[in-house]
């Protein structure tokens, strides 16, 4: 990837994320590039991290061997459909739902694409992205996109464009359902009477560091979550409850409710 341009269409918080994430990893400045029709957005950039950037999409297409569509998903066949594509370029999008098919046939067919489903993470460098390459893509450019997402998190590549939806439900989404057990242990923490600033930091802090405990040793978390529940003691008290209330089973539905949605997004989107 050393002697890759990489362009990106939109410069939003993610192509933020990725720009800073690449730079921190090696990457020159010389050899990074945004287009964005706002004025301040390009500003911005610039002196942020010294990259040149384009008002106009189709300077930076002629100049970038890889090119990111960081674009709201809704905006994705606009742009695509705009711009005159290169046969020799690596097309890498993080726009949500949109299937690789329909972006192929946006930039007029036979483009090496990769799909990727970053989630909100990425911002602070710990993110999860699930990946999908059509055909046209070859190793080098498979190496090259992983390197460009791993840039902010771990990658994993799905071999079926399907399970994008799975990803979707599972890692992009995700972000919010922990955000969601944060607050409802804050919530819980202050009716038991602690301090709302306590509570707050208490929950955050706590999910953290399970989350840093999962990363860092070979236990599964379901073995970690024995190891913590000692008979008779208060967490089993807890689980007992989260297992009267079918807690797994509310997660399974509420993905599958994510993962259905995702499927009618791309058939929306994608038309």
């Amino acid at each position: 990837m050393d002697n890759q341009k990489i362009g990106f269409i939109g410069a939003g918080n993610m192509a933020r994320s990725l720009i800073g994430g690449l730079i921190s990893s090696g990457v020159k400045t010389a050899h990074l590039f945004a287009a964005d029709p706002n004025e301040d957005t390009r500003k911005a950039l610039q002196n942020d991290f010294s990259i040149e950037t384009f008002a106009e999409n189709q300077q930076l297409v002629d100049l970038c061997d890889v090119i990111v569509f960081a674009v709201k998903p809704q905006a994705l066949k606009e742009v695509a459909a705009s711009i005159k594509a290169k046969d020799s370029a690596l097309y890498l999008t993080i726009a949500a739902g949109i299937p690789s098919e329909s972006l192929n046939n946006w930039l007029g067919s036979n483009k090496a694409i990769v799909r990727a489903m970053p989630n909100t993470p990425s911002l602070v460098l710990s993110g999860a992205s699930g990946l999908y390459a059509n055909t046209n893509v070859s190793e080098e450019q498979k190496e090259i996109a992983e390197s460009i997402l791993r840039a902010v998190g771990v990658t994993v590549w799905v071999n079926d464009e399907k399970q994008l939806d799975a990803v979707t439900a599972l890692s992009g989404s995700g972000p919010a359902y922990f955000f969601m057990v944060m607050e409802a242990m804050e919530k819980a923490g202050i009716e038991l009477g602690l301090p709302a600033a306590t509570a707050r930091l208490l929950a955050i802090q706590t999910g953290f560091g399970a989350t840093k405990l999962a990363l860092e040793v070979d236990d599964a978390p379901e073995v970690l979550r024995q190891k913590v529940t000692s008979p008779g003691g208060t967490t089993e008290q807890a689980i007992k409850m989260f297992e009267e209330q079918d807690l797994v089973g509310i997660f399974s539905k509420a993905m599958k409710a994510a993962r259905d949605r995702a499927e009618e997004l791309a058939d929306e989107l994608g038309k």
